[in-house]
C-alpha cells in the first residue's frame, strides 16, 4: 500500500513539475491599425462621396441636365475652397456602346469639354482641368440595357495631381 501511495505521489508530484516547466503561451491583442490614406486618396474619396464626380447624360447629347449643373456647382465651390487649390482634376466624357467608336469618341469629348466649360464659367482656373473621351471603351456597366446605357452616358471628374507644392509656397509667400 505504501508503495501505490508512492507511485501517486510521484506521479502528482511529475505532473505538478512538468506544469511548471512549461511556458505559457502570451496572447498579445494586436490592434488593427487602418493604413493612412493619401491626401491625393482623401480627396478623390470626398469628391466621390460628398461632393458628387459624375454627371449623367441623354441620349445622344451633351447639354448639362439641371441635375448635371447642380453636381457641378458643388465640384466648383469644392474646387475652390482654399485646401483644394492645388488640386488638378481630369473631366473623362463616356457613351454607352451603341454608334461607332469614332462619333462616341467625339461625343464623349463633347460631354467632358461641356462639364468643363461650366467649371470655368463658375470660376475654375481652366489650367486645372484636363479633359478626354473614352467613348464607348470603359463603361461603368457592361449590360446591355436601357438602364446600362443611361449609367454609362456621363462624364466622371477625377483627381489627377494635388500639387502641394504651390500650396505651401503660397503659404510661405504670405508671411512677407
Amino acid at each position: 500500500m505504501n508503495f501505490k501511495l508512492l507511485g501517486t505521489s510521484g506521479l502528482i508530484a511529475t505532473m505538478a513539475l512538468l506544469a511548471a516547466c512549461t511556458t505559457t503561451e502570451e496572447v498579445v491583442e494586436v490592434e488593427q491599425v487602418e493604413p493612412e490614406m493619401s491626401a491625393m486618396e482623401m480627396a478623390a474619396q470626398m469628391l466621390a462621396t460628398e461632393v458628387g464626380d459624375i454627371v449623367f447624360f441623354g441620349y445622344d447629347k451633351y447639354n448639362l441636365t439641371p441635375e448635371a449643373q447642380a453636381t457641378l456647382r458643388r465640384q466648383a465651390m469644392w474646387l475652390q475652397q482654399a485646401e483644394n487649390t492645388g488640386i488638378r482634376v481630369l473631366v473623362a466624357g463616356n457613351c454607352d456602346e451603341r454608334g461607332t467608336r469614332e462619333y462616341n469618341l467625339a461625343l464623349g469629348a463633347r460631354r467632358a469639354d461641356a462639364a468643363k466649360a461650366f467649371l470655368v464659367g463658375l470660376g475654375v482656373d481652366a489650367s486645372r482641368i484636363n479633359t478626354i473621351s473614352y467613348g464607348k471603351e470603359r463603361p461603368m456597366d457592361p449590360a446591355s440595357t436601357p438602364e446600362a446605357w443611361a449609367k454609362n452616358r456621363n462624364s466622371l471628374t477625377t483627381i489627377v495631381a494635388i500639387d502641394m507644392m504651390d500650396d505651401m509656397m503660397m503659404d510661405d509667400m504670405s508671411a512677407y
